[in-house]
C-alpha cells in the first residue's frame, strides 16, 4: 500500500522538504542518482562505458512551473551533448528527455516542448548520438507521441518509451514497431487510475509480454527496460524466436539497480544500456524508485522515522 502513497508524495512540496533534509537521504539518493553536477555524471558514465555498458543520460528536471525553467533544462541538455562529445562518449551514450522538463505541462506546452527539444535533438545528431523521449503520466502520451512523430521526420533515430500498464500501449506498440524505430518498453512508474491502466502486477506483466512480442516481431529496435529476471528471459526467448541477433535489440536497466545482472548480460554479449540520471532536481525520480522497490522503501522510511 505504500507504493501509491510515495508516488503521491513525489509531487508534495512539504514532503520534499522533509525528505531532502533527512540525514539518511543522501546515501540513498547516491545509489540511484549519478551526481548533482555534470562532472560527477560524466565520471560515472565513463566508468560504465569502460565496463562495456551503453548509457542513456537523463538530466532531472520534471514538473517545472515556468518557461525560464524549460529554457534552463534545454540548455543543460545542450551542455550535456557537448560534454559527451568532448569526452568521446557519444558513441556509447545517448540522452533521455522528459518533455515536462521542456514545458509540456505549461500553457501552450505542446508547442513549447516541441520547440525546446528540437535543438537538443539537432545537437545530439551532430554529436553522433541520439535522444529518447521518456513517457510520463497518461495525460502526456498523445502529446509526446505527436512530438516524436514530428522529430522522426528529420531525425529517424529519435526513440520513444511506452509503458505496459496503460491499456492503450499494445496498440501504440503496433504503431511504433516500424522500420528504423527505437522503442523502450517499461512497465510504468506513475500512479495511474483504474480506467486507463492495469492495477494488478500480473496483468501489467502479461501486458508487458504482449507488447514485447509486438516489438520483437516488428521491424524496429526494441529496448527491453526491465529488472525482472523473468522478463529478461522472455525477451531472450522472443528474440531467438523472431530471428533477432544480439545487436538488433538491447536491455536497459536503471543506474544502481541489479548491477550484477547488468554485468552478466554484457558478458553474454548482449547490449546493456544503463539509465543514468543526474542533477539537483532528484526528488520525484528518487521517490518513484522507492515506490518500485518495497525493500528500499521500508528501509528508507524506518530510517527517516528513527533519525528525523
Amino acid at each position: 500500500m505504500l507504493g501509491p502513497v510515495l508516488l503521491a508524495a513525489a509531487r508534495s512540496d512539504s514532503i520534499r522538504r522533509l525528505v531532502s533534509a533527512a540525514p539518511v537521504t543522501r546515501p540513498m539518493v547516491d545509489r540511484f542518482v549519478a551526481g548533482e553536477q555534470l562532472e560527477q555524471c560524466l565520471t560515472n558514465v565513463t566508468a560504465l562505458t569502460g565496463r562495456g555498458m551503453r548509457v542513456t543520460v537523463d538530466h532531472l528536471g520534471e514538473d517545472i512551473t515556468d518557461r525560464s525553467e524549460a529554457v534552463r533544462n534545454r540548455d543543460a541538455y545542450l551542455a550535456l551533448t557537448d560534454a559527451l562529445a568532448g569526452a568521446g562518449l557519444a558513441e556509447h551514450a545517448e540522452m533521455s528527455v522528459k518533455l515536462s522538463a521542456f514545458g509540456q505541462a505549461l500553457p501552450g506546452g505542446h508547442e513549447l516542448a516541441q520547440r525546446n527539444v528540437l535543438p537538443v535533438v539537432e545537437a545530439a545528431t551532430a554529436a553522433g548520438t541520439t535522444v529518447t523521449l521518456d513517457m510520463e503520466d497518461h495525460t502526456t502520451v498523445d502529446s509526446t507521441l505527436a512530438i516524436l512523430g514530428r522529430l522522426r521526420e528529420r531525425f529517424p533515430r529519435t526513440g520513444a518509451v511506452v509503458q505496459s500498464y496503460l491499456f492503450r500501449t499494445e496498440d501504440d506498440c503496433h504503431a511504433l514497431a516500424g522500420e528504423g524505430s527505437r522503442v523502450r518498453l517499461v512497465k510504468g512508474a506513475y500512479n495511474e487510475p483504474a480506467d486507463v491502466a492495469f492495477q494488478n502486477k500480473s496483468e501489467v506483466d502479461k501486458a508487458y509480454v504482449r507488447c514485447l512480442k509486438v516489438l520483437m516481431a516488428g521491424k524496429g529496435y526494441p529496448m527491453v527496460g526491465s529488472h525482472d529476471p523473468r522478463m529478461v528471459a522472455i525477451a531472450q526467448n522472443l528474440a531467438e524466436r523472431y530471428g533477432r541477433k544480439k545487436d538488433e535489440y538491447e536491455f536497459q536497466m536503471l543506474y544502481g539497480i541489479r548491477e550484477a545482472e547488468q554485468e552478466r548480460l554484457v558478458a553474454q554479449g548482449h547490449g546493456m544500456r544503463v539509465y543514468v540520471p543526474y542533477g539537483t532536481d532528484w526528488y520525484g525520480y528518487f521517490m518513484r524508485r522507492l515506490a518500485e522497490r518495497p525493500a528500499n522503501m521500508g528501509f528508507f522510511l524506518r530510517s527517516l522515522v528513527s533519525r528525523g
